[in-house]
């Protein structure tokens, strides 16, 4: 069987089952004595090595294999949830997560488990698991979450609603058969929903199907094991049922019986218990509809390549720029219907622009996920103990940021544990608590998500980094002694720049945090560092929910027209030419008390000005974390909706520019970068 074609299939669900091993086996490890998380660490590890198997990657499933071997002894408890125990399956997934990556690549055979494979045989040491037996793995499989049900009965004292009895009443009545069945599919079976549907086709042939356990929405959708139950109603006798069923390959009826719960029931009862249903149902309507809406809102999901959402972007962004098009052409060709007309394709715009938009959002969970075994496994190394909170990981932003953003955060979590988080003996001499804490938290503000990455760690000495800056001639000592406490510690963002007595696998590479703002910088955002001795550090991450369409303020400098994020403006105001000021050869204003710096735009960006002198200027004040200044324009145009476009490798990077967007006219305007800028 050629299972090329499945490949991208199997890679998504393999690592969705994998991130549900990572959290599972850090649960365990927090939670030794729990049954259930050992359940749905078996069952991911089961359907791991189905897949695997069924797709011909014999490594993967071996180890799977035996990882299943050492569940079941933790699950019958002949064996303890130990510090070695979970160090190997750790391991394992490490290897699992290798695989995955490896298979993706195109090379499914080129990791060495040969060591693995042996810890985990010795694991079993005296009293060996054979093969996962098929009732331990049943018994597992049972423990776990309805969403994967086996539920195979242990009687046939199945519950039915009133719809169902008045079914099987009726049914004797005429003298028909009713029947419970137990179906099994060989776990070999390649087409397990294929073989199911051949059942349901037989049985309707011959009689009716009026329940079944798991329902028939869940076995389409494959989420059952091996086996399934069924009630029908039928006329012919047991014989003739089997005889339909035998028939399927790979399929058996494991159990049948007839069904005679109702002789001793008298059907006169059946409408006193359907005015009992019905009050129910009303009381429990609000709930019912809740988890029904849910229910659906899971089912009715597509997985679409990324490469179509970007196209689609692309098109909303060509939409947008035409509506604004549209738009200067009704102002200058002022008619009713064209104006009626147009108002109502920028209805339609904006809405298809917020879908658009909301597919594109990916939630912070996506990239939080990996932190707590990064975590783990740091404190490890380093003989430390660290509690990681996380907070606000459905907190969604653009999937262009989302890629982005993982490598900065890593960075931040690995200095935290590494620089800022003293030994526990150490913090227990200061009378902090042993275990450390290290807390992620995001949340929206504005249009922005901010993402905060705090620890109660020793926190950052300004005299060391004073004296290293000064060593590294990033400034002189004359210069240290101008600066006060806040832009001394934010020097260890220079490029360069690091207070690491050695180097290490973990951090104090020389580079510093200079790459996280560089990266944060690239995506139009901002970070900010707070700092107490002995009490701790704070990263403070601002970024913009997309980079894909944005409001901006269009300003006019000479005969340019340049747009500004709106996510960078403060306010707008303007300044008479006798009050502006210089300080240290800058020009400056007060704004409400406060000195804040100009940037002439027509000098920085060298462009044509339409007249030398002016009473008056137009100052749009926009902001760069702390910092604020003063942009000089000569007339502001208004705000618009305008779609990025890059600059290109010619020209990227170019300081003060972001990007470009198209005006409506056809005309290119450049997008002003504030953070270069200032």
């Amino acid at each position: 069987m050629d299972t090329t074609q499945y490949v991208e299939i199997f890679m998504e669900e393999a690592k969705e089952h994998v991130q549900s091993l990572n959290h599972s086996l850090l649960e365990l490890e927090k939670k030794p004595d729990e049954i259930s998380i050992l359940g749905e660490i078996f069952r991911s590890a089961h359907t791991l090595k189905g897949m695997s198997a069924t797709m011909g990657f014999e490594k993967m499933a071996e180890l799977t294999h035996l990882m299943e071997n050492v569940l079941a002894k933790l699950r019958s408890g002949e064996a303890k949830v130990t510090e070695a125990v979970m160090d190997t399956l750790f391991q394992c997934l490490d290897a699992l997560e290798q695989m995955v990556q490896e298979i993706g690549d195109g090379n499914s055979d080129n990791i060495n488990i040969e060591e693995l494979l042996k810890a985990l045989r010795e694991l079993e040491q005296n009293q060996q698991v054979s093969a996962t037996s098929e009732a331990v793995q049943e018994e597992l499989i049972d423990a776990g979450p309805l969403e994967e049900p086996s539920d195979v009965l242990d009687s046939v004292d199945v519950e039915f609603n009133h719809y169902e009895k008045k079914l099987l009443g009726d049914a004797k009545e005429k003298g028909m058969n009713s029947y419970f069945l137990e179906i099994k599919i060989s776990p070999s079976c390649l087409m397990k929903v294929a073989r199911a549907f051949m059942v349901f086709r037989n049985i309707e042939e011959i009689g009716e199907i009026i329940k079944s356990n798991p329902t028939v929405q869940e076995i389409e959708d494959e989420k059952f094991e091996n086996s399934f139950t069924l009630v029908i109603i039928t006329k012919y006798v047991k014989e003739k049922v089997l005889q339909s069923l035998n028939t399927i390959t790979e399929v058996t009826v494991s159990r049948m019986e007839e069904l005679n719960l109702l002789n001793e029931q008298s059907l006169q009862n059946y409408e006193e218990e359907a005015v009992t249903e019905q009050q129910e149902q009303v009381t429990e309507k609000g709930k019912a509809d809740t988890e029904t809406s849910k229910k659906t809102k899971a089912i009715q999901t597509v997985r679409v390549d990324i490469e179509r959402l970007d196209n689609l972007m692309n098109l909303v962004g060509e939409l947008v720029i035409n509506k604004t098009r549209l738009e200067q052409i009704s102002q200058t060709n002022s008619t009713t219907e064209l104006n009626e007309t147009i108002e109502h394709i920028d209805l339609i715009t904006s809405d298809l622009q917020s879908v658009v938009m909301k597919v594109r959002m990916v939630p912070l969970e996506h990239v939080f996920n990996r932190f707590p075994r990064m975590i783990r496994d740091l404190a490890k190394d380093l003989k430390k103990k660290v509690d990681l909170t996380i907070k606000g990981e459905d907190t969604e932003l653009d999937r262009t940021v989302i890629d982005e953003i993982g490598d900065p955060l890593v960075h931040l979590l690995r200095n935290a544990v590494d620089h800022g988080i003293e030994m526990p003996e150490d913090r227990m001499a200061h009378g902090k608590p042993e275990e450390a804490s290290v807390s992620l938290e995001a949340w929206y503000e504005g249009n922005n998500v901010v993402i905060e990455v705090r620890d109660d760690g020793k926190g950052i000495d300004s005299n060391v980094i004073k004296k290293k800056a000064i060593e590294k001639e990033i400034i002189t000592a004359q210069e240290a002694e101008q600066m006060d406490e806040n832009a001394i510690v934010n020097l260890i963002f220079n490029s360069g720049f690091s207070t690491a007595k050695a180097v290490t696998d973990i951090s104090g590479r020389g580079v510093g945090l200079d790459a996280v703002r560089s990266k944060i910088d690239a995506l139009n955002g901002s970070v900010a560092l707070e700092t107490q001795k002995d009490k701790g550090s704070k990263f403070t991450i601002k970024l913009p929910l997309t980079l894909a369409i944005i409001q901006a303020l269009l300003v006019e400098v000479g005969t340019e027209t340049y747009a500004i994020p709106l996510s960078s403006i403060d306010e707008t105001t303007y300044v008479a030419d006798h009050n502006i000021k210089r300080i240290q050869n800058r020009e400056v204003m007060l704004l409400r008390g406060n000195t804040l710096p100009l940037i002439r735009l027509d000098q920085e960006l060298d462009t044509p000005v339409k007249s030398e002198d002016k009473e008056e200027y137009y100052v749009v004040v926009v902001r760069k974390g702390e910092k604020q200044a003063g942009l000089i324009v000569d007339s502001l145009l208004g705000q618009q909706d305008i779609v990025i476009k890059s600059l290109g490798k010619l020209l990227r990077g170019t300081q003060g520019l972001s990007g470009a967007t198209i005006l409506g006219n056809g005309h290119v305007a450049l997008i002003l970068d504030i953070g270069t800028l200032i």
